[in-house]
């Protein structure tokens, strides 16, 4: 896998000089929750993104797909060069602007519903220009089971929620029911059609990660769109952009309203809880901070989906959407405005924890110089949460100075943070394995901020033991 990726960096750097006759300068760039890698080329003559992923038929489908779209007159970016062995390709850079990152301005409807009228375009291209050059089988009774099972097996069980699994079964086969109807309107269905996929430039909408688009309801695409996690949509701004976007899809193609109005909450439940097991894969067991982080607000969202309908016929669902509201204790209020304080420990050997939030990933405290119990074979099976290493490095009294000293360095940031509403701050604490040192650190540190600041959200994250908890 080295070579390869090795082979794939120097294909980039080669196609950019032999294009561009410059030397690139090379910036890796997030991907999300993607396992494609990209980077920025640039020079004083042209900056470029390069995507390399060794899944070949995806690639092949995006390339497909672009071509399609671009020929529609679909804002897609311009694919420069794709490496001989489908492994990767150059294309238009669009730049650092996300609509995400507009949506709470001013103008943020009119581009949302701009981005709708977008999206329209999308899903009535004809199918016969499209459906020779998609990877996937249509949304079926099988995709909404994956789904469904992947937000039990990710999202409820990794967090040890106690629910009745059979009565969750019947749930599913009713929503699956209301799902696949026949008479559900189909078209191209964009798959990830989300805010954080639509980039802005040059005062233009430009649209990126189709790749998993395939026949399929186009509801489901309006509903990824307003009730993506982070989205600032309020109640009456997803009703204003229903209402918009079904009006303007019935007008060009003469489709029933009724029948999209019908589908549109059973599809908002099925989109929430398929985006918790997403978060829950990447979050609770990849241990990406950007998806833990959005757990809170899926979990609203799943919360007031009941509440909206109490008479829904999910019975264990809504048991289920009560225990996790109660669990993240969240509220719209507490969304938008709280402060969350990300206190890891974590082994050094591993790496420092990814930060996600856009604040440069906080502070750092290096626990190597504290006395290691480690070293004795008493305590190697334990970790800084059990009784025997927390008498151990209390007495030794390094760590509680330690402790105590790094508290005083946070503290004037976090009353800064709640003076300005900042609602993000990662706090870590590094050992040489993850296990004594940094654990006992993180979880003292994490009780006296919460002693000094009771208004503060906590989340507790160790890394290297799998164990996340709220203070």
């Amino acid at each position: 896998m080295m070579m390869k990726t090795l082979e794939m960096t120097e294909w980039m750097v080669e196609t950019y000089r032999r294009l561009y006759g410059e030397q690139p300068k090379i910036r890796k760039i997030s991907g999300g929750g993607s396992s494609r890698s990209y980077f920025r080329l640039s020079s004083d003559q042209r900056s470029v993104i390069a995507m390399l992923s060794d899944n070949v038929k995806e690639n092949q489908t995006f390339v497909r797909l672009d071509k399609c779209f671009r020929q529609e007159g679909v804002n897609v970016p311009e694919i420069i060069e794709v490496a001989a062995n489908e492994r990767g390709y150059l294309l238009q850079d669009l730049g650092d602007v996300m609509l995400l990152d507009l949506l709470d301005s001013n103008y943020g409807l009119n581009l949302a519903k701009e981005a709708l009228n977008n999206l329209i375009t999308i899903q009535t291209i004809k199918k016969s220009k499209w459906e020779e050059l998609v990877s996937f089988a249509p949304f079926s009774d099988r995709l909404v089971m994956w789904d469904l099972n992947y937000f039990k097996y990710c999202f409820l069980k990794p967090i040890g929620m106690d629910f009745d699994e059979n009565a969750l079964e019947n749930d599913f086969d009713t929503l699956r029911g209301f799902l696949t109807r026949e008479d559900m309107i189909k078209g191209f269905m964009f798959r990830d059609f989300q805010s954080r996929n639509i980039m802005v430039q040059d005062n233009k909408l430009w649209f990126i990660d189709f790749q998993g688009g395939r026949e399929g309801p186009v509801i489901y695409d309006l509903v990824s769109f307003l009730w993506q996690a982070k989205a600032p949509f309020t109640k009456e701004d997803r009703q204003e952009l229903s209402d918009y976007y079904i009006q303007h899809y019935c007008l060009r193609t003469g489709a029933n309203s009724k029948t999209l109005y019908e589908s549109l909450s059973p599809m908002v439940l099925f989109r929430t809880l398929q985006v918790l097991g997403a978060y829950g894969l990447r979050g609770l067991i990849e241990r990406k901070t950007h998806f833990l982080e959005s757990i809170p607000r899926a979990v609203n969202n799943l919360y007031d989906i009941f509440q909206n309908e109490p008479e829904a016929n999910y019975p264990e669902l809504i048991e289920i959407s009560r225990k996790l509201h109660d669990l993240y204790s969240v509220s719209k209020e507490t969304v938008e405005n709280e402060l969350i304080v990300s206190v890891y420990s974590f082994s050094y050997k591993k790496g420092y924890p990814e930060d996600k939030s856009g604040n440069g990933g906080g502070f750092m405290f290096d626990c190597r110089g504290i006395h290691n119990p480690g070293r004795y074979e008493e305590y190697k099976n334990l970790t800084g949460m059990d009784k025997e290493v927390i008498e151990f490095l209390e007495k030794d009294g390094n760590a509680p100075k330690f402790i105590k000293m790094a508290l005083e360095i946070v503290a004037p940031s976090v009353d800064t943070y709640l003076r300005r509403g900042f609602e993000s701050l990662q706090v870590g604490f590094g050992c040489t394995g993850g296990q004594h040192r940094s654990v006992f650190c993180a979880e003292e540190f994490s009780r006296q901020l919460k002693e000094k600041f009771p208004g503060v959200k906590i989340r507790v994250d160790h890394r290297e033991r799998g164990v996340m908890k709220y203070l």
